[in-house]
Parts: structure tokens; C-alpha cells; sequence
């Protein structure tokens, strides 16, 4: 049994659960963790007493999943030849996916009648108030004892502060049920991709899939989010859907008796439900023969037991009159379903959640984007895309600010009506919650007048005052970053001194920061940037090398050539994708997406793998609404200044 709650609630509802059932008879499930590429040469290098600085080059050249090959070696410039590093090599691929440690399932709860210490080995656990069995959900289940996941989703988190910000503001009284459920304008701005920051559907690949399907309805948004999984991508699915859909192919069935299973969704299997009702219809199997090949699609990665099926399968399937290359790929498929696949009522639920995210985000974006930034870690973006997509959409981000930033991020009325969002004390870094909180309840009393009186009023350490100053939090009562560092470098609360306050030395005069020197000091204090666009500061520069931005780009008809560059916000190397990387380039314009085959991905995977700031050379690729570059050539764009990073979001 799974259950989603709101992520920032989940240890309330975990705690309710040992006090309703008592510790005797409820304790989490161990997560095994295991050795990946990264994580194997870091502790096989680090035991072998190398240079970090040369054991971190190497692991930015791996993936996390995989192998650890020579060439990535290579790549890194280490030789193989000297013993230590062929030891390294050999040591290092010898321990992959043995365990590592011992962890705690993101919420797997087991329930037992009887006390648990009865049934399976416990301990406490290191986090506070939690006991855990000492076995994973695996070997759970092959006891087939009872397991609850209490998942914490962020999306629902998202939804909740939406709506209390939609009351606070603007007294409009929401729920999940009121939310009209055909909304035209949200399934248009659906269907053009506009979806950064809703539930489910704003991965790279959903977004090129968005435009192909534009989904008109609820169920549509069902099968699409069924459709972008390793199920169907493995069995060749989502091509021949979406072509019949579009009317390009004619719905067909491989046999008369898979219709009724496979009508809603034209002919082609996108369910867990529907794979489990093929092997009953068309291979013969009984109910709870069905039933054991879905445990079986759940257990594969750990046991690899889906072989077993394949051949009875593709024999049974084949005698009933079905096309052997169609039985190839139902078996292809169950295999994706043991990577990750949806069962239709997973896919049903993620769809409610998609559809209310989409319509907040469509009809209510100032509260949408202030929710999504409270709610994060979640989601597939930075913050500093989430926030420069928000503003090419006309919402106006405030930065941090010491006079009127609460802990989280808040909404000002602007004199248009609508609302801007202000940056929280949350993002800036090096500022403990409890410093924030002491900030707030100081300023209730009284406005702050200078940085002395914040660092009196709310007894700030030096620490906590640099991060501020740093942040540029300060700016309201010094227009001048680099001022105020020196000031908040030479205040501090010291309840040891009669006055509290230890004063700064003389104020030298220092140079204003340039705009490019503001932006790097954003992304170092606070991790993104409110103003304009690092690559906007340089724009001059790229259209003196022939470089158009993204807005140009995504006008750009198929197969034209072109040159682009634009920082990487995110990294993807699917296991369905046969080598290929898929990434995603910004600028002040928009974004870009980039298709790196992977002959390119050989020859360039430092720059492709560790670059911020990537340049690109190849040819457009336009179909139905949905724009790549196919590169060709990657390079590294050269500068006379500095420009901002953002670390990329890289996924699997």
C-alpha cells in the first residue's frame, strides 16, 4: 500500500504511527544502499589516500549508474599504468552494487499484530524517535508481511501553500474537489509546454511530449503520465501511441481478444494493468499467475525473476496467432515495468495532482511560484530556473531583504493587482533557521535602522551577518554590497560586552559591484539570482560571435544549422536511451533543448558532462511542435568576465 502526504508533514504522520500502533509492532524498513560508479571510486580512491581533487575530476566523468570504464580514466587524465590508479580501476568495479550501508526507506512502515521483534530483526535508528528492521522492503515481502510507504510528495505540498496563499491574499477559498476540472486554458498552456514547476510533467522528456499530445482532458493527462516511463520507452510504445492518436497510424490489436483490454488506449499497452491482462488473455495465465509476474516486475531489478516468464510468454502468445516481434516487445515492456511503471491508478492520482498544479500555475502564477519556491527540495529545476522562467512570464521576484523578507518566501501587493514574490531568509546560506526566526521576531517590534541594530536586536553572530551582507540582504540600508560585508565582517552580538556590540573599524571607501559581480556574488550567498540573467549581461558579446539566444532558436525551421549557447540547467542519461544524453540549455530568452548522440558523447564527455556554460554546434530538429538541436560539436564559450553557475540538475 502506498500513501502520498504533503513532504513537509510526512515525520508527523510517521510519528502518529508509532504513537496509533505502538513501537512493538510498527518500525520503518532498511533501505540497502548500494556501491554506484561515483560512490565506489570516492571510497576506493579516498582508502588509497589520492588527491581529492583528482578522485572528484573522475567522479564527474561517471554516471550513477552503469560501469566505470577506462576511457572515463582517460578522460580525467589519469593513468592506468601506475599501480595505484589500475588498482583503483579494478577495485573500484569489483565492489559495484555490493552494499554499501545501511539506510532507511524513504517511508515503509511495517505493521504486524504481533510485536515485530517477534518476526524480524530491529534497531534504533540513527535519526531521532525512529526504530527500523534491519531488512529491506525485499525481504519483506518475500515473508509477506505487511508494508505501508508513507510517501512524502512535494506536489501535494505545493498544492496546500498555493491555496492558503490564494485565501491570505486574495480570499478565494480552494480545494482539490472545486477546482474546475475542464479548464481550457490550462490544457492550452499544457499543450505549449509551459509546465516548469507542475507535478509530473515538466521533465525534459514530458515536455517534448506535451506538444505531441496536447492533452485535452483528464485521462489524457493519465496516459500521459504513464506513457514517459521505463515500461513503455522500452517496449517501443509512446511512438506508435502517439502517432495513432495524432491519426497517422490506424489503431490495430495483435489479436481479437486484446481489444477490450487495450481499446482506451489505442491498441498499445501503457499499464501495468493492461500487461498483467495480456498474459491472461493472450498467454493463458491464471489470475494469481498474473498476479505473481506483477511481484515479479516489482522484484526484477533485485532478482532479476521476469526471465523465467519470458519464455512461456512469447510461446503461448506466438501459439495463439500474435506476431513474435509484438510478443518481443510485451516482454520488453514487463521488463521496463521492473525498472518503473504505473499501474493506471498511480497514474490516475499523479494526474490530479498534474491537472490542480497546472490550473494554479495557468489562473494564479504570483501565489503558484511562491507555493513551489516554499515548497522546495522538489521538483525536476533549480530554483534559479523556476525563478527565471517565472519571470519571462511576468511575475517580479524580490530579493532577499532584511527589512521585509519573513522566513519563508511571501507575496507584496503590486499596484497592478497582482503580487510579487519575495525572496525568503530561507535560501540564504550560512543563515541557521533559528537566526531567522530571531530576525522576525525582533523586526515585529520595530524596523530595523542600520546593521548594527539587526546583529543587536537579533543577537547575529558575525557568521550569520556575512551571509546576509553577502546575499546583498543588507541593501536597503546600504545601497553598497561591498560596504556592507566590511561593516557586517566587523559586527557581532557578543552578550559578553557591556554593549553587546562589537563595533566595525573605519569605513574605507569601496568600488559599487559591476553587474556581473552582483550576479556571482547571488549565486554563491544564495544559490540564484533575482536580477536579469547572467547571459543578458553578455548578450552583447554572443551576438558579436554569431550567437542568437533561444526565443531565435525555437523559431528556426528543421534542419537548419545553427550555434547556440546557454548555461546547463539540466543533465539526462535515461538507461532507455541507449548511450544518448539529453540536456537542457537556458538563457534570458528561454531554454533550449539538446540531443547529444552517442558518438559526440564519446568524443566530448568532459565538456558535455562538467560544463556550466555549454556552447553547440548542429541542426535543428522540428516536429509537431517539439525543437532540439541535434549537436555536432560541443564547445566551451570563451569571455572577457565572469559568468554565474548554477550547479545542473542531472538525472538518470
Amino acid at each position: 500500500i502506498d500513501l502520498d502526504i504533503m513532504h513537509t508533514r510526512r515525520e508527523e504522520v510517521i510519528q502518529w504511527v508509532y504513537e496509533k500502533y505502538g513501537r512493538s509492532h510498527a518500525a520503518m524498513v532498511a533501505n540497502v544502499i548500494r556501491y554506484r560508479p561515483k560512490s565506489a571510486v570516492r571510497d576506493v580512491g579516498k582508502a588509497f589516500g589520492l588527491p581529492i581533487t583528482t578522485i572528484d575530476r573522475l567522479a564527474k566523468l561517471l554516471s550513477s549508474y552503469g560501469g566505470i570504464t577506462e576511457e572515463a580514466f582517460h578522460a580525467a587524465g589519469i593513468d592506468l599504468h601506475i599501480p595505484v590508479h589500475r588498482h583503483l580501476f579494478q577495485l573500484a568495479n569489483e565492489i559495484l552494487k555490493t552494499p554499501r550501508h545501511l539506510s532507511i526507506h524513504p517511508g515503509g512502515f511495517l505493521l504486524g499484530h504481533e510485536p515485530v521483534h517477534d518476526l524480524v530483526p530491529i534497531e534504533n535508528a540513527t535519526m531521532e524517535n525512529r526504530t527500523v528492521v534491519q531488512w529491506d522492503k525485499y525481504d519483506v515481502e518475500e515473508l509477506g508481511l505487511f508494508k505501508v510507504d508513507l510517501l512524502g510528495l512535494g506536489g501535494l505540498t505545493l498544492i496546500d501553500t498555493t491555496l492558503r496563499l490564494l485565501k491570505a491574499h486574495r480570499d478565494i477559498d480552494l480545494t482539490m474537489a472545486t477546482i474546475p476540472p475542464d479548464d481550457t486554458a490550462t490544457f492550452d498552456m499544457i499543450g505549449r509546454a509551459e509546465t516548469i514547476g507542475v507535478f509530473q510533467i515538466e521533465s525534459r522528456a514530458q515536455m517534448a511530449t506535451l506538444p505531441r499530445m496536447k492533452p485535452r482532458s483528464y485521462y489524457d493527462l493519465v496516459i500521459e503520465i504513464a506513457l514517459i516511463r521505463p515500461g513503455p520507452i522500452t517496449g517501443d510504445m509512446v511512438n506508435p501511441y502517439l502517432r495513432r492518436r495524432d491519426g497517422d497510424e490506424p489503431v490495430t490489436y495483435p489479436h481479437p481478444c486484446l481489444e477490450s483490454v487495450l481499446k482506451k488506449t489505442l491498441g498499445v499497452p501503457l499499464f501495468q494493468e493492461q500487461v498483467m491482462r495480456i498474459a491472461i488473455e493472450a498467454a493463458d495465465y491464471t489470475p494469481g499467475e498474473a498476479d505473481q509476474l506483477r511481484r515479479d516486475m516489482a522484484a526484477w531489478k533485485l532478482h532479476g525473476s521476469i526471465d523465467k516468464h519470458r519464455e512461456r510468454l512469447l510461446s503461448r502468445m506466438v501459439a495463439k496467432g500474435i506476431d513474435e516481434k509484438y510478443a518481443e516487445r510485451i516482454c520488453a515492456q514487463i521488463q521496463g515495468f521492473g525498472e518503473y511503471g504505473f499501474p493506471e491508478s498511480h497514474s490516475a492520482s499523479f494526474a490530479l495532482i498534474a491537472y490542480v498544479t497546472s490550473w494554479l500555475r495557468c489562473h494564479y502564477i504570483d501565489e503558484f511560484i511562491c507555493g513551489l519556491l516554499n515548497a522546495q527540495p522538489m521538483g525536476f529545476y533549480s530554483v534559479d530556473t523556476i525563478i527565471h522562467d517565472a519571470q519571462r512570464r511576468g511575475v517580479v521576484i524580490r530579493p532577499v531583504d532584511v527589512l521585509y523578507s519573513m522566513e519563508d518566501c511571501t507575496l507584496e501587493p503590486l499596484e497592478t493587482g497582482r503580487h510579487a514574490v519575495r525572496i525568503g531568509l530561507r535560501y540564504v546560506k550560512n543563515l541557521l533557521n533559528s537566526a531567522a526566526e530571531r530576525m522576525v521576531s525582533a523586526r515585529a517590534s520595530g524596523q530595523f535602522t542600520s546593521i548594527s541594530n539587526v546583529a543587536r536586536r537579533a543577537k547575529l553572530d558575525q557568521r550569520s551577518l556575512a551571509a546576509l551582507a553577502t546575499a546583498g540582504a543588507f541593501e536597503s540600508l546600504s545601497a553598497n554590497r561591498r560596504d556592507a560585508y566590511w561593516c557586517a565582517s566587523g559586527t557581532s552580538y557578543d552578550d559578553v560586552l557591556p554593549l553587546g556590540i562589537a563595533e566595525p573599524d573605519p569605513m574605507p571607501e569601496f568600488e559599487p559591484l559591476a553587474p556581473h559581480e552582483v550576479t556571482v556574488w547571488d549565486y554563491r550567498s544564495v544559490g540564484h539570482t533575482t536580477r536579469p540573467h547572467p547571459l543578458a549581461n553578455l548578450r552583447v558579446q554572443l551576438k558579436q560571435q554569431g550567437i542568437p539566444d533561444a526565443a531565435t532558436v525555437v523559431q528556426m525551421k528543421n534542419g537548419a544549422w545553427t550555434r547556440y549557447a546557454g548555461m546547463v540547467i539540466c543533465r539526462q542519461r535515461p538507461a532507455t536511451a541507449k548511450g544518448v544524453m539529453f540536456a537542457t540549455l537556458e538563457d534570458e530568452s528561454g531554454t533550449v533543448n539538446i540531443i547529444l548522440w552517442s558518438h559526440v558523447l564519446e568524443r566530448q564527455s568532459v565538456i558535455a558532462k562538467t560544463a556550466s556554460f555549454l556552447g553547440v554546434s548542429g541542426q535543428i530538429s522540428s516536429e509537431k511542435g517539439v525543437i532540439h538541436i541535434v549537436a555536432k560539436k560541443l564547445w566551451v564559450p570563451r569571455f572577457d568576465r565572469t559568468v554565474g553557475s548554477v550547479r545542473s540538475r542531472d538525472f538518470r
